[in-house]
């Protein structure tokens, strides 16, 4: 759904097979006190990113309590502004979402996959959607990683032709952890 900004829902909880979480109303307060961050339901309402994510969450954290913030039509700024917004310390996890190429054929991906991973590892903020559709959220967490001079690694990259026999229209997926760079690393 297109719109400027960033929204939050004015959901209580979000649920999933393994039971409700929390939203963090308290975090939902601070963020909203930042310009572009609007409270909109329609924005999340087909939105399939966080569905995917909890129940792992679920089964690594236990119990815990999310802020789901969906991205519209915002710069890298301004989604770095709302990350910092709910940084926090230790105990928060921040968790950007977002497939890669789409619909390519199998060899192509890995080609297009491969540089969009190579432009997260140089914490580029210039992606465009045809790399990810979750280039928004991408590239601000991106302008965090700067900033905070974290290290980012990959994880794992692969597409969709590689757990499926059909490799004509796949879609891309990558996983990457960013750290809190230390000296001599």
């Amino acid at each position: 759904m297109p719109f400027t900004g960033l929204a939050v829902s004015r959901a209580e909880a979000f649920e999933t097979p393994l039971g409700a979480v929390p939203v963090d109303d308290a975090a939902r307060r601070d963020v909203l006190r930042i310009r572009h961050v609007v409270t909109a339901d329609a924005p999340h309402a087909h939105e399939h990113s966080l569905e995917v994510q909890l129940p792992f969450l679920q089964v690594l954290l236990d119990e815990f309590q999310v802020l789901p913030i969906a991205a519209g039509d915002a710069t890298a700024r301004e989604v770095a502004a709302a990350l910092e917004c709910v940084w926090g310390n230790e105990e928060t996890l921040i968790v950007v979402s977002s497939d890669l190429s789409h619909y390519l054929e199998y060899a192509a991906a890995r080609s297009v996959d491969a540089s969009t991973a190579q432009s997260i590892l140089n914490c580029s903020t210039e992606l465009g959607g045809e790399q990810a559709c979750g280039c928004v959220g991408i590239n601000g967490l991106m302008h965090v990683a700067r900033e905070r001079e974290l290290e980012v690694r990959l994880l794992d990259l692969r597409n969709s032709g590689d757990t499926a026999a059909e490799r004509a229209r796949v879609v891309g997926y990558g996983a990457f952890a960013l750290y809190k760079a230390h000296a001599g690393h």
